[in-house]
Order: C-alpha cells, then sequence, then structure tokens
C-alpha cells in the first residue's frame, strides 16, 4: 500500500476582510486530502495580509490536519493563455512584466518561509528555444537572482511545465545553476501546450520534479489554443507509467491533484475519482515519502 500523501490545488480569494482561506483546508481534509498546493496573488498588501495572518493560518493547518505542499505564486493580468498573445503576457519571460512579477514570487517566498513552506511554483512562461536568443539570456540573469535569494531562505524556485519542451527545462535549470532549480510536473500541460508527453519528459527531467499537478487533457487541434483539459483517466495522460517514471526517478513529494474547473459537486466527484485511479496506481509501489 502507498503511504505517500494526496495534496489538492486551492486558490485563495479574498478582500481582506472576507474571504475563503479556512474553507481550503476544511474542504481537503473533508475530501480526504492531507495537504493543499496553495494558488494566491502576492502583491505588497497581500504579503503583509498574510503575514499578519500568520498564526492563524498556522491554526488551521493544525485544526484540519492539512498542510500547504507549496505556493504557486500568481502574477496577475495580463495574461492570456493560449499560442499567440501568451508568448507576450504568460509569467517571467516577458521583459515588459518582468520586474514586477519577479517582486511578486519574492513576497509569496517572504510569506512561504514565515509559514515553513519549502516550494515556490509558477509558470515561467515561453522560455525560448535559442540559448542565444537575448530574451533568454536576460530572463536566466533574473532567474539566478530570484533562486539565489530564495535559496538563502532554505527554499526552492519550481517552474511549473506546460510552455516549453523539456530540453529547454533542462538547460533553463542548468544554466540558472543555483541547486534549489526544480519543476511542478503538470501532467497534462506538457499535453495541452503540445510540447510532449509526460512520460517521455521524465526521461529527460525526471531528476527535477519537486511537486505535481496531476492532471489530464488533450492534445491542441488548433494552431492558436491550447488543448482541452479533461477529468483524469479520459485524457491522453499514461498515469500508470507517469507513476512508474516519478518512483523511478525518486520522486517522493506530494500527489497533487488538480481540476481547473473551479468548483462545484463535477469538480469534487472528478477530484475524487482522480484520488482513487491515481492511488490504486501509487499503491504498486514502495515510497519513502518526505
Amino acid at each position: 500500500m502507498s503511504n505517500m500523501k494526496f495534496g489538492v490545488m486551492a486558490t485563495w480569494r479574498g478582500d481582506y476582510t472576507k474571504d475563503n482561506m479556512e474553507e481550503l483546508f476544511k474542504h481537503a481534509s473533508e475530501l480526504g486530502f492531507s495537504s493543499i498546493m496553495l494558488c494566491a496573488f502576492f502583491t505588497e498588501a497581500t504579503k503583509n495580509h498574510f503575514i499578519e495572518r500568520t498564526e492563524e493560518i498556522k491554526g488551521y493547518i493544525e485544526k484540519y490536519n492539512v498542510e500547504i505542499n507549496a505556493i504557486w505564486a500568481a502574477w496577475g493580468q495580463p495574461c492570456m493563455w493560449n499560442f499567440y498573445e501568451g508568448q507576450n503576457t504568460i509569467g517571467l519571460v516577458p521583459p515588459a512584466y518582468r520586474d514586477r512579477r519577479m517582486q511578486y514570487i519574492l513576497n509569496a517566498s517572504e510569506v512561504a518561509q514565515l509559514w515553513g513552506v519549502k516550494y515556490i511554483v509558477t509558470h515561467c512562461g515561453y522560455i525560448p528555444e535559442n540559448p542565444y536568443d537575448p530574451v533568454y539570456t536576460s530572463f536566466i540573469s533574473m532567474m539566478k537572482y530570484l533562486c539565489g535569494t530564495l535559496k538563502t531562505r532554505g527554499q526552492w524556485f519550481c517552474l511549473e511545465t506546460g510552455q516549453e519542451t523539456p530540453v529547454t527545462l533542462l538547460r533553463t535549470i542548468q544554466d540558472i545553476g543555483t541547486d534549489n532549480v526544480g519543476l511542478n510536473l503538470d501532467t497534462a500541460n506538457i499535453i495541452l501546450y503540445g510540447k510532449a508527453n509526460p512520460v517521455d519528459a521524465l526521461k529527460i527531467v525526471g531528476d527535477y520534479v519537486k511537486c505535481l499537478h496531476l492532471k489530464d487533457g488533450h492534445w491542441p487541434t488548433d494552431g492558436r489554443f491550447l488543448g482541452k483539459e479533461a477529468p483524469i483517466g479520459q485524457g491522453e495522460v499514461d498515469f500508470p507509467a507517469v507513476i512508474k517514471g516519478l518512483n523511478e526517478h525518486g520522486y517522493r513529494g506530494h500527489l497533487t491533484i488538480e481540476r481547473e474547473i473551479q468548483e462545484g459537486s463535477e469538480r469534487n466527484k472528478d477530484i475524487l475519482d482522480a484520488y482513487k485511479l491515481i492511488k490504486g496506481y501509487a499503491d504498486q509501489y514502495e515510497w519513502d515519502p518526505e
């Protein structure tokens, strides 16, 4: 039987007077999960807000016995999830938004340090394939500073897969070179963007996977738009082979399930169905979880 910890993706929504933070922990507990990957937008104001609530949030962790396995640091608008406008709006790659978005990641890191969270996750965007592209070289310079700062705080920066080929991800990790850069493998995104399949990607970057989004989806059928997400088991991801590959590469982090529809009984059903399916595959292997 697998003793791996299972988590679920959870998105914070609030206006500083009322929010859904406790509900995120309660919901995960009610579904039977032991952790959440918390997605939030860390402006200066939200950073200060979360810092002030540190003891309250630690109380939720204890009350519901649900830990935060990673923080997914959002960076706001503009952001277009497609193959055209996305090139110039997604993540930390577009030069026009770098300074502001890097600060959001640093804000998330500051909060994570207080909360005892080790992994900071986000999409970096369409990292250029050409290592001589000035957008790439300047991006690497910025990432050396960002990841170096996180290293002083005992944290890892994890690039979420999607917009990049596995070889580009490997080169990027090597070129940053701070020894605290890993991957959040989103098993569907790498297909939705048409870059690879997760089983083959693990052969290239499997040793760097520190976090997961277990998710399913279909290949793109249009040159402008991503493929479509699907409930786990109804898309193109070969989950038995993914779980096998993760085990072979020594993955010991949480098995976090993501379903992009945001709420309701359909989402809960899909998450619980996914849990049963993934647990069945994971139970075939011996794990030594973190």
